[in-house]
């Protein structure tokens, strides 16, 4: 099967899935938005995630899936011969993940799991050989089986996750127009705008007041090398998504928070703590802010 390689790392799976579902996938943006993340931020063991509390990519992978009308088959556990059969029988491109992105051979620097979560395109396994579209920069990679299993094995994450867990056979049971399947998670994004645990408010200043004590080495590479990135990047292509939906002070809400968050980066490569706070502390209050303006236009709850 013939599929274009979609690559950028932090957007893995939403790439990944693009890739799977073939010709006429919505853009990886759209799939980003329908899963959901763009709309929270959550701090756990000192580490910031801009996205939503209790979510992970998983989640938004079947979100974003029944959204576009979409199902597929998932299968995780087992052995490791177990899972290679799997994917040798699965006759097609198989979304896995997640894998350690650390344990991934063919990256340069790797070897050692740092429990950072990655999703992959497998299209075959031949002679040993697992061949892979990586979004991480690396079309048509190849790992040998065993070197390929003990990274999908890993499961070190900051939420709970199954080893081997891979899906495929993904089948069209309804015909949804991006645009339509946009309008229909806006009431999920209300709701996660509003968790009935910490509200991102809560969490962004809580984190603010971490910035302000002093980071360690591992919270300041989090947020420099991934976090700031993909959260920058979900609230941009949320604003564009939600400007061509006419939600334009919804769209100017995200496009906000997108500088905001983009605007972390200096501060945090260059260790001016003073700085991050400033900007966290006029994030806090947009989430609401979001969410009210959300209700504003008629998104029910």
């Amino acid at each position: 099967m013939r599929f274009p390689y979609i690559g950028s790392g932090p957007y893995c799976y939403a790439n990944s899935l693009a890739m799977v579902l073939g010709r006429g996938a919505p853009e990886p943006s759209a799939i980003e938005v329908l899963t959901g993340s763009p709309f929270g931020f959550q701090c756990q063991d000192g580490l910031a995630w801009f996205d939503p509390l209790g979510w992970d990519p998983g989640i938004g992978l079947d979100n974003a899936l029944d959204l576009l009308g979409w199902t597929c088959e998932r299968a995780a556990g087992g052995s490791a011969a177990d899972a290679v059969q799997r994917l040798r029988d699965a006759g097609g491109p198989v979304l896995v993940g997640p894998v350690e992105m650390g344990l991934l051979m063919h990256q340069p620097g790797s070897g050692t799991a740092i429990g950072a979560d990655h999703f992959v395109v497998v299209t075959a396994v031949v002679d040993g050989v697992v061949h892979f579209h990586d979004p991480h920069g690396h079309p048509f990679a190849t790992l040998p089986v065993d070197e390929f299993t003990t990274a999908w094995e890993s499961v070190s994450f900051s939420y709970p996750a199954q080893p081997f867990t891979m899906r495929t056979a993904f089948r069209r049971v309804r015909s949804v127009d991006v645009h339509d399947a946009l309008r229909a998670c806006l009431p999920a994004a209300r709701r996660l705008l509003t968790p009935d645990g910490e509200r991102p408010a809560t969490a962004v200043e809580r984190f603010a007041a971490h910035v302000a004590d002093g980071l360690t080495d591992a919270q300041t590479g989090h947020l420099v090398h991934f976090a700031v990135e993909v959260g920058a990047r979900r609230l941009a292509d949320a604003a564009a998504w939600l400007g061509r939906l006419g939600l334009g002070a919804a769209s100017a809400v995200a496009e906000r928070q997108a500088r905001l968050v983009g605007g972390l980066q200096r501060p945090l490569v260059g260790g001016e703590g003073d700085s991050a706070v400033a900007i966290l502390r006029d994030l806090a209050p947009t989430y609401a802010e979001l969410e009210a303006s959300l209700a504003g236009s008629g998104v029910p709850r």
